[in-house]
């Protein structure tokens, strides 16, 4: 429990034990982030680490294949190569991140489950559509959540009205 000495706003501390959650060591703890509908079109795609044209596509194709073939009654952390994959789906679409094997699973879903709600904030109840034909919007919503592997910002109202 984090005491309030200093009378800060409560969605202040809540960024803070979330950002607090989800650091460690590690220099890039996002390897990349990928939106990608049921039939495998990636909608979006952030990498965070040099990776060849045809190495994004083989990943792309291959975390598709992982994420869409499971069973919803599994857990939704799966092991990819050397890191882990965990994903979550929003009506058609599956958010995907691909993390240390070392990190916080739960974390890293509350950070998936943020940026949807912030998406759908942003767009008034977010479709794919949305994704598609905005996507210059989400990339820039994206780069002020997300910034070189590392979470920058946790809280929506800073996020969705910047100063």
């Amino acid at each position: 429990m984090v005491t309030n000495p200093h009378r800060l706003p409560q969605y202040f501390l809540d960024s803070f034990l979330f950002l607090t959650l989800v650091r460690s060591a590690s220099p890039v703890q996002i390897r990349f982030i990928l939106l990608q509908n049921r039939q495998g079109k990636t909608r979006l795609a952030r990498y965070y680490v040099p990776l060849e044209d045809s190495e994004k596509h083989k990943v792309e194709y291959e975390v598709h294949r992982l994420v869409v073939n499971r069973d919803p009654k599994f857990t939704n952390f799966v092991e990819f190569r050397t890191h882990k994959v965990i994903y979550r789906r929003y009506a058609g679409l599956f958010f995907s991140l691909c993390v240390d094997i070392t990190d916080n699973e739960l974390a890293y879903l509350e950070c998936i489950h943020l940026f949807v709600e912030i998406l759908d904030h942003f767009f008034s109840n977010v479709c794919e559509l949305d994704l598609v034909f905005n996507f210059h919007k989400v990339y820039l919503i994206l780069d002020e959540f997300i910034l070189a592997g590392e979470l920058q910002e946790t809280s929506k109202r800073v996020l969705l009205f910047p100063s």
